[in-house]
């Protein structure tokens, strides 16, 4: 994984597992970015994700891992889309890392 990414014309860094180093520095745009180089086309199920991490992130100061992302999901959005089979659908095998990481927010401490 590199160590920065070029978006519009400026670079960002990023930490050994591809998060942004500064989360000040995330925009769509830069989000956008980061689901693409996980061959991952952002739809409207992603960005309703993203916008919750994105608050419980502003309010807690703690990106959630897994467990904690499913009931957070399930709390907000219903038992339906609060599962880890539809979150795994949306982004992949570890779903609380690939959807922190593209809503520039920390890797959860619990994740490998």
């Amino acid at each position: 994984m590199a160590n920065r990414i070029l978006v519009e014309d400026r670079q960002i860094k990023l930490d050994k597992d591809g998060h942004l180093k500064n989360l000040s520095d995330w925009n769509e745009v830069i989000a956008q970015h980061l689901a693409l180089e996980d061959d991952i086309r952002l739809s409207s199920a992603h960005w309703e994700i993203i916008k919750l991490l994105r608050g419980f992130y502003q309010y807690h100061q703690v990106a959630p891992a897994t467990r904690a992302l499913v009931n957070l999901v399930k709390r907000d959005l219903g038992k339906d889309k609060g599962r880890s089979i539809y979150l795994m659908r949306l982004f992949r095998s570890s779903p609380a890392k690939l959807a922190n990481k593209i809503a520039g927010l920390p890797k959860p401490t619990n994740c490998i």
